[in-house]
């Protein structure tokens, strides 16, 4: 009788002790073990990262390290670290934090505006993991712009501004090869129907939309604009746009930071194949980085007769359009008296 009761009372301690190690076991798996107040937080984990630096980067983030290790340890995560950004949300449990780092998550990459390659590769390089460098070795290998058709001096041509979707530690080359295959999709037939039709390149196109963007931020303009270019391309006339000639003193100075709200008679006389007062037909690449509105508007543009356009007075961030040489005279002498008005010289 009394080994029965004994052998009772061993059977409830040792259930009572399994209760107490599972209830723990599941206390370090599934209580929540965020430390931080916001709904959710974003951090990323470097290629080649060692378990040590995960654990410093999630220390901000964690309330209990000791029961996330020992989760992490019991799931193996150590030995199959995965780089990229990494999202938690509040009230996490260390399992579900596992799962998290385990499932890196895509970076939204945007870029629009860049003036040169340069440029993009810097804003680029400030989203993804491959620093500007890497970029721009990718995007100027001599294979890869051989095989695409492109200089180091169109290669911007290849961005079209527009949401990107990357895996953090994407490499700089994959990365190029992604923004390149998108380029070609959205060069359809139809668009290049459509280059064709104004006797333009698919490239040509891109260099001549770069000149549009940078002459009127109205793209209700863009139209208008494009069709007084190409009006002047059909005549063999220079293009003489002044964004050409303000893009050419940044190259010649070696400093796109430089802000010119003027162009003066002494710069049309600079030397450079951007200078479009000097040289016919178009730049050798493009001023800038078009956005889609300045393509279509080259690919639509307004058909008219106009061959000559200022910067407008009285309807500012437009232009006053004209046909004939003397108009033009009358709209740029009102035009450059407001500019002597309001003392803007460069």
């Amino acid at each position: 009788m009394k080994l029965r009761k004994i052998i009772t009372i061993v059977s409830i301690i040792v259930v009572i002790g399994g209760t107490v190690i599972a209830y723990n076991m599941y206390k370090k798996v599934f209580t929540p073990n965020t430390a931080f107040s916001n709904s959710r937080v974003a951090f990323y984990i470097p290629s080649d990262a060692t378990y040590s630096q995960v654990q410093d980067s999630l220390k901000p983030y964690i309330e209990d390290m000791e029961r996330f290790n020992w989760v992490a340890e019991k799931k193996k995560y150590p030995g199959y670290i995965k780089s990229g950004k990494i999202v938690l949300t509040n009230g996490m449990n260390s399992n579900e934090i596992i799962a998290a780092l385990r499932n890196p998550v895509p970076v939204k990459v945007t870029f629009n505006n860049q003036e040169t390659l340069q440029h993009l590769a810097g804003r680029l390089g400030e989203q993804i993991e491959p620093d500007s460098i890497a970029l721009l070795e990718a995007f100027t290998d001599k294979v890869f712009l051989q095989e695409n058709g492109f200089t180091e001096e169109n290669v911007l041509s290849i961005f079209i501004p527009n949401t990107y979707e990357f895996y953090w530690n994407t490499s700089a080359t994959k990365v190029r090869d992604k923004i390149a295959k998108e380029y070609r999709k959205f060069w359809t037939a139809e668009r290049k129907a459509k280059a064709e039709a104004v006797g333009l390149t698919p490239l040509q196109v891109s260099i001549l939309a770069s000149i549009v963007h940078k002459e009127t931020v109205k793209k209700d303009e863009r139209p208008r604009v494009a069709g007084v270019y190409l009006n002047r391309l059909k005549m063999g006339m220079p293009l003489e746009a002044d964004p050409t000639v303000i893009y050419a003193k940044k190259k010649n100075a070696g400093d796109f930071n430089l802000v010119y709200k003027r162009v003066l008679n002494a710069d049309l006389q600079i030397d450079s194949p951007y200078n479009t007062y000097k040289n016919g037909g178009l730049p050798p690449g493009p001023i800038a980085m078009p956005d889609i509105s300045a393509i279509d508007a080259v690919l639509n543009p307004e058909k008219h007769n106009y061959i000559y356009f200022c910067a407008s007075v009285d309807r500012p961030g437009y232009h006053e359009f004209a046909v004939t040489h003397a108009q033009h005279v009358v709209n740029s002498i009102k035009y450059h008296q407001w500019l002597n008005k309001l003392n803007i010289k460069r």
